[in-house]
């Protein structure tokens, strides 16, 4: 048995009923094999083993009393998970599936991902199980000052630095940032994601959507392609979705779909983005409401059927696992060029197996294709840490260059190792070589 697939064993065994983590495990670890073939001592210094447990593992509770007076409580997670190249880095995400192989399988895919960036940011994750839909700012408030309340003991600007994922937006990052100022009586970058009047850095909320863009703009540039009339379907409706869709926009393409988690809409004539951000942003409503407000779109319930609408390009901007190998299935055959992901995960295992062994479809997977929001804050990190505040164009330009290198240096270690076109091994490798040296140079720890 070799190397990666006992320590991939091993894992699956010590952490039982962990799928998500599993699933994440599975696809980095086959896809290291080569690289660890021609490092033979990192099986001795137990390099995989140390790469795919945790540094730190925080689980706690979360007690918040609602508007009627009930008590309420949360678990809470932060998975500090490798500090080998900078302080952790990662969001947390506040949704009802929230559980700690979830909390895990970000953590882990956020190391390679923030190593992609090229800056020096480790990898780590938290949240909890609390759903912020439906309530009040009051309630979110009292449970975004209580989860700080015990989280600020283990983050700081040089050690943990958290920002926002799904269910925790400008709102919960100020109630959060608010409540860390108050327990250390200090204004320091902790948090990214922060509002612009205190410390934020412009296009922080645009970047994961515009850094999508860019890397597949790129992908599509190296084949003499481009973004210019190209049917895409964006799916998920939250800030990642909206600002893809807003960029692809900007450079020609005719965005057709969308969806929240209720069902998609779909409108032949292209999105109006704007009524997409008054329904989401401003009213925090269903998307359904769009065909009311648009002739000529429908509305349908359920959101798998998103991807049987032909399209040249898909950017799943959604949640974990959202195409299964069906849904890839139908999308090859309806023709689609590009797959880039937006979300972490949104592929299970099945459909990244049907986007690698189609023809002519190429596959941008998570960890390289929305590195653009992690990449942004740590931009964000770097002008908390010098005092300063970068135009919008400035970042912008940066978090274009990074994208753009990110494309290459995966392409490149694709190639290096014999699996040119393979981006799910070019990300993996690309961002795990510099884990792996640093890890080596700091001995066994």
């Amino acid at each position: 048995m070799s190397y990666v697939q006992r320590v991939l064993d091993d894992l699956k065994a010590r952490n039982p009923g962990e799928k998500e983590f599993h699933q994440a495990a599975t696809e980095i670890l086959l896809t290291l094999e080569p690289v660890i073939n021609a490092h033979p001592e990192y099986e001795k210094a137990a390099l995989l083993e140390r790469f795919t447990e945790p540094e730190r593992t925080i689980l706690f509770r979360v007690p918040w009393v609602d508007d009627n007076g009930n008590v309420h409580v949360n678990k809470g997670y932060r998975v500090q998970f490798n500090s080998a190249i900078g302080p952790y880095k990662g969001g947390l995400r506040f949704h009802p599936s929230v559980n700690l192989s979830v909390i895990k399988f970000l953590g882990l895919e956020q190391i390679l991902k923030n190593s992609l960036t090229g800056l020096p940011i480790g990898g780590g994750k938290g949240g909890s199980d609390f759903d912020p839909k439906g309530k009040s700012d009051r309630e979110i408030m009292a449970f975004c000052q209580s989860f700080m309340t015990e989280l600020f003991r283990h983050i700081g600007a040089d050690t943990d630095v958290p920002a926002g994922d799904i269910g925790v937006g400008a709102r919960e990052v100020g109630y959060l940032f608010g409540q860390y100022k108050r327990i250390r009586d200090e204004h320091v970058g902790v948090l990214t994601g922060r509002g612009l009047s205190y410390g934020g850095s412009l296009v922080r909320k645009e970047a994961t959507g515009f850094g999508l863009v860019y890397i597949t703009a790129e992908a599509m540039r190296m084949r003499g392609d481009s973004f210019e009339g190209k049917t895409t379907i964006v799916s998920g409706s939250g800030n990642v979705a909206i600002y893809a869709c807003q960029k692809a926009q900007e450079l020609g393409a005719k965005v057709v779909a969308m969806y929240d988690s209720n069902g998609y809409v779909y409108d032949p004539n292209g999105i109006q983005l704007d009524v997409i951000k008054q329904i989401k942003e401003v009213e925090r409503a269903r998307i359904k409401e769009y065909a009311a407000r648009v002739p000529g779109s429908k509305y349908v319930e359920g959101c798998k059927g998103i991807w049987t609408i032909p399209c040249d390009v898909a950017l799943p901007c959604a949640t974990q696992n959202e195409i299964d190998g069906e849904s890839a299935a139908a999308l090859v055959k309806n023709g689609v060029k590009y797959v880039a992901e937006g979300a972490n995960m949104p592929s299970t295992l099945d459909a990244i197996d049907v986007f690698q062994n189609a023809k002519n479809v190429v596959y941008l997977p998570a960890k390289a294709a929305n590195a653009g929001g992690v990449a942004t804050s740590a931009l964000e990190m770097a002008q908390s840490s010098g005092r300063l505040f970068w135009s919008a164009e400035e970042v912008d330009a940066k978090l274009k260059t990074i994208m753009v290198n990110i494309y290459h240096n995966i392409e490149s270690a694709a190639k290096r190792y014999g699996f040119e076109g393979n981006y799910v091994m070019g990300a993996n490798i690309a961002g795990f070589e510099k884990v792996a040296e640093a890890m080596m140079a700091h001995g066994i720890v």
